[in-house]
């Protein structure tokens, strides 16, 4: 019995030692293939974050004007082209040369009323290409523009036309001295002159409240400074300019008094 006994002893060390040697090899092939994953990853390279150089907020950009633009046809949806006159340099570095293209759109146009009200065009400048070709996004609102004429832009960044107020008083004034002229001739009497003068002044101010007021006119070669109301981010290796641009020569629009539209329309 005591022999027994200790065969079934020595059996049961027999079989676990067998089952344990069979594991052994398993583990450590899996503990082998962790580690190799392990340090797979860790020596695998990190993907260099690519530099980027700012344009800050609040940058101005003076540009040019490609395209004329008129609120007598102008709607929204309409592009705008426009050019960079001098170069944008920060720390030392050109970021932004001259010669650059910026695309926009028209927003809003609305043409000049016949009683109050301006022609207006409101602009949004979001695309510019450099010299080299890389594209960026970004945001612009006109703060001026040179067009030649009275035109203006508010705190909105809406160019507007001028009142033509001076024409306005000078056509009442003109049919007022027409009407005095004719009832003078007409009556030879002073009253005549008064009567003839007060028929001449409605018919001028008939004029001016049946006809549109100047409609904004911005010619090819405008000059249009923008400024940025958000940070522009570029790719420092896209941007290597070592010589500052050169913007197309284009002629300013010739200086030109706000005309009233005889229109009616």
């Amino acid at each position: 019995m005591r022999a027994t006994s200790t065969f079934l002893v020595v059996a049961v060390l027999l079989v676990t030692s067998g089952f344990l040697r069979a594991q052994q090899p398993a583990t450590q092939a899996q503990g082998q293939s962790a580690t190799g994953q392990t340090s797979s990853a860790t020596d695998s390279p990190s993907k260099p974050v690519p530099e980027k150089l700012l344009v800050p907020t609040g940058t101005r950009l003076p540009l040019i004007l490609h395209n004329a633009v008129t609120t007598r046809n102008a709607k929204p949806g309409d592009p705008v082209y426009l050019e960079t006159l001098f170069p944008i340099v920060i720390n030392d570095r050109i970021l932004i040369p001259a010669g650059s293209y910026v695309q926009g759109e028209i927003t809003e146009a609305k043409r000049p009323g016949k009683v109050k009200g301006t022609g207006e065009i409101r602009l949004r400048l979001n695309t510019m290409i450099l010299p080299n070709g890389y594209t960026v996004n970004f945001n612009a609102i006109p703060t001026n523009a040179g067009t030649g004429g009275n035109e203006g832009t508010d705190s909105e960044g809406n160019i507007h036309s001028d009142t033509d107020k001076a024409t306005d008083v000078g056509t009442v004034a003109k049919t007022t001295g027409i009407g005095a002229g004719v009832g003078g001739i007409a009556t030879r009497s002073v009253t005549g002159a008064g009567i003839g003068a007060g028929a001449g002044a409605a018919l001028g101010l008939g004029m001016v409240l049946f006809t549109r007021g100047p409609e904004l006119e911005l010619p090819r070669g405008t000059t249009v400074d923008v400024i940025l109301d958000r940070s522009v981010y570029l790719d420092a290796s896209r941007v290597n300019f070592t010589d500052p641009g050169r913007a197309s020569t284009l002629p300013g629009p010739a200086n030109r008094e706000p005309t009233r539209s005889r229109s009616p329309i």
